[in-house]
């Protein structure tokens, strides 16, 4: 029999809007937190396995950018498409008194408050993608259009 999985924030708001999807336990590293290692882990392919980064524009405030885990955000793409200047990466210490989420554990569901969310373009390639469930050794398993959907997201290219 395998250990109950306690439902997130993240799994609760699509189980609100009657969204699809299927959470994903791993076992956590703690030396490694990266998307790679969770795609080893869930034993997908990297590409469909994406990440949550929370940044701070200029003009806008926060906002959030998914993307294939082993893909670099291209900053000036992030800026240009929330309507920046510029942008930078939240700094660790601030993401959980802003998103409700620890560094390894950041759902682009279910955070404290609504933040304007792109997803990069390439998830459509796919009949579905991982983000994190909103802790450590959680993932989602849900078809981009759900994501999509559940985030209010638009879908731009965010990778260089």
């Amino acid at each position: 029999m395998k250990d109950k999985i306690h439902k997130t924030n993240a799994a609760r708001h699509l189980d609100d809007l009657h969204i699809p999807y299927e959470l994903v336990a791993y076992d956590v590293n703690e030396a490694d937190l990266s998307a790679v290692h969770v795609a080893q882990s869930v034993g997908e392919n990297i590409e469909q396995v994406y990440k949550t980064l929370v940044l701070k524009g200029d003009k806008t405030g926060f906002f959030v950018c998914v993307i294939p885990g082993a893909a670099e955000l291209d900053l000036k793409a992030a800026a240009r498409v929330s309507g920046n200047k510029s942008c930078e990466m939240l700094h660790v210490k601030d993401l959980m008194p802003v998103t409700g989420y620890i560094r390894g554990g950041c759902s682009p569901l279910g955070m404290k408050k609504d933040f304007p969310t792109y997803i990069h373009e390439d998830c459509l390639l796919w009949d579905f993608i991982y983000v994190s469930a909103g802790k450590r050794g959680l993932q989602i398993k849900i078809n981009p259009q759900h994501l999509i959907q559940a985030c209010k997201a638009k879908t731009p290219a965010l990778i260089s």
